[in-house]
C-alpha cells in the first residue's frame, strides 16, 4: 500500500475494535418522511436530539480553558471534506485540519469518514500557516496503542507473539505493529540458551532456533517516548502465583528489583515470578510527577507491603520513611504565616511546598482568573502564604496568598 507505513494497519476484526475508540459514528434516523406535523412536535424532537449525550472527550474540550497544545488527544466532528483534506471543529478553539502527509498515512480510514462523524486525534502542529490546528490521526492511534500497552501491563495481559529475529541480548517481536525486545533473560527455563561458556556467537545461534516460534508473553515496560517495548516470558500459573504470595503479609519489608517503570509507577520483582506495584503516590512523600526521575528499571528498593488483594500486591517506598505530615502537626496551625515554593498548577489552583513534602493548595478562587493566578505566584519562587485549613490526619492544607504590602 503506497504512502502508508509498512506494520502500521492491522487484521481487520481488531482494527474495527481500534476504529471504535477513534470514531463514534453519530446514527441519528434520516428518514425524511416522517416529519413532525406541528411546530410544538418540531420542538420536542429538537430538544430530544439535542439532549444526546457527549462524549467525555468533548465535555473536556467545551470545559477547557486553554486551547489545544502540542501533542494532545483532541475530538470533534467532521464539518468539511476536501480533497486530501478533512476539517475538523475543535469548538471553541477553532478548526484542526487532516492535510498532506498526515491525510496519506490515513487515507484508507479518511475515505470512509462522513460529515458529523467524531474523530479523534492528536495535535502536530498548534497553528498553521493558514491559522487551523493541524492533526494527525496516525499520532493518535500510537497514543492509543501505547495506552493499551500500560493497561496490559498492570493487568498482566498475556500475549500470543511471533518472534521475528533474534540477535545476541535475546528476541524481537511485534505487538500492534510495533517492535519490541525480549531480553534473553526474560524467557522461560525450556527456552532459555543453554551455552556453559557463555559464548556470544553459540547463544545467538541458539536463540535463532526460536525465530518463526509463537511465544506467551507480557509486556512489562512501555516508554512511548523512546518507542520502548519490553517483553517477558516468565508468568507463572495463577496456582502457582497464589502459593507464592501466600507467603508474604502486609506490613512485610523487602528489598526487590525495579522490573517496569510506567506513567502510573513502577513494578518491583520480589521473587522470580512475583510482582508488585509502588504507585507514584506511594513513592514519595513530596510531589512525584515522573517515576522515571527516582528509579531505573534494574534498581534495587526497599519497600513495604501496603496491601494484598485479588492476587495483586501494592508496595510502597515512602512508608519507609519519616512522614513529615507528623512533625508538622508541633509547627504549624491553621492562621499561622508561612513561607512557600510554588511547586505545580493545576485546574483548583497553584500547590505550594512549606517543606519537603507537606504542600497546600492556593485556590483559583482567589484570583480573577487562571492568568491572575500564573502571574502572581510564579513556578519555582517563593511567597508568604496564611494557612486557612490544616488537617494533618489526612494530609491537608489549604493556603492564601499573602499580597505583598506596597
Amino acid at each position: 500500500m503506497q504512502g502508508i507505513t509498512p506494520g502500521l494497519w492491522i487484521p481487520c476484526q481488531i482494527y474495527m475494535a481500534i476504529i471504535q475508540s477513534i470514531f463514534k459514528k453519530k446514527t441519528e434516523d434520516k428518514d425524511t418522511t416522517k416529519k413532525p406535523h406541528t411546530s410544538e412536535e418540531q420542538e420536542k424532537e429538537t430538544s430530544l436530539r439535542d439532549k444526546k449525550p457527549e462524549s467525555a472527550m468533548a465535555v473536556f474540550l467545551s470545559e477547557s480553558k486553554n486551547p489545544p497544545q502540542l501533542g494532545e488527544l483532541v475530538e470533534g466532528p467532521v464539518i468539511a471534506i476536501d480533497r486530501a483534506k478533512v476539517f475538523i471543529d475543535l469548538h471553541p478553539f477553532g478548526t484542526g485540519i487532516i492535510y498532506g502527509r498526515e491525510y496519506l498515512q490515513a487515507r484508507d480510514i479518511l475515505r470512509k469518514v462522513n460529515l458529523g462523524d467524531n474523530i479523534a486525534a492528536k495535535v502536530v502542529e498548534e497553528e498553521s500557516k493558514d491559522g487551523y490546528v493541524e492533526l494527525s490521526l496516525k499520532e493518535a492511534r500510537q497514543a492509543l496503542i501505547w495506552g493499551e500497552a500500560e493497561i496490559a501491563i498492570a493487568g498482566k495481559t498475556i500475549f500470543d507473539l511471533t518472534v521475528k529475529e533474534a540477535n545476541k541480548g535475546g528476541l524481537i517481536l511485534e505487538w500492534q505493529g510495533i517492535q519490541g525486545f525480549l531480553p534473553a533473560s526474560q524467557l522461560k527455563t525450556e527456552h532459555y540458551p543453554r551455552v556453559e561458556d557463555g559464548d556470544k556467537d553459540r547463544i545467538l545461534e541458539e536463540l535463532k532456533r526460536l525465530v518463526g516460534e509463537r511465544l506467551s508473553v507480557i509486556i512489562i515496560t512501555a516508554d512511548p517516548k523512546e518507542g520502548k517495548l519490553i517483553f517477558s516470558e516468565k508468568e507463572p500459573t495463577q496456582e502457582e502465583k497464589g502459593k507464592i504470595i501466600d507467603k508474604y503479609n502486609v506490613g512485610d519489608t523487602l528489598e526487590g528489583e525495579v522490573t517496569g517503570i510506567v506513567e502510573f509507577g513502577a513494578f518491583v520483582k520480589l521473587e522470580e515470578g512475583l510482582e508488585g506495584l509502588v504507585h507514584i503516590s506511594e513513592m514519595d512523600w513530596g510531589l512525584v510527577e515522573d517515576p522515571k526521575i527516582l528509579f531505573s528499571v534494574g534498581d534495587k528498593v526497599n519497600v513495604r507491603i501496603i496491601e494484598i488483594k485479588d492476587g495483586k500486591i501494592s508496595l510502597s517506598v515512602k512508608a519507609l520513611k519519616e512522614n513529615p505530615w507528623k512533625e508538622a502537626t508541633e509547627k504549624y496551625k491553621k492562621g499561622d504565616t508561612v513561607s512557600g515554593v510554588v511547586i505545580k498548577y493545576n485546574k483548583h489552583g497553584a500547590l505550594v511546598s512549606i517543606e519537603e513534602g507537606v504542600a497546600g493548595l492556593v485556590h483559583i478562587s482567589e484570583f480573577e482568573s487562571e492568568d491572575k493566578l500564573r502571574g502572581a505566584l510564579e513556578l519555582g519562587k517563593s511567597y508568604q502564604f496564611s494557612i486557612t485549613l490544616f488537617e494533618p490526619k489526612e494530609q491537608r492544607m489549604t493556603l492564601s496568598y499573602t499580597t505583598p504590602q506596597t
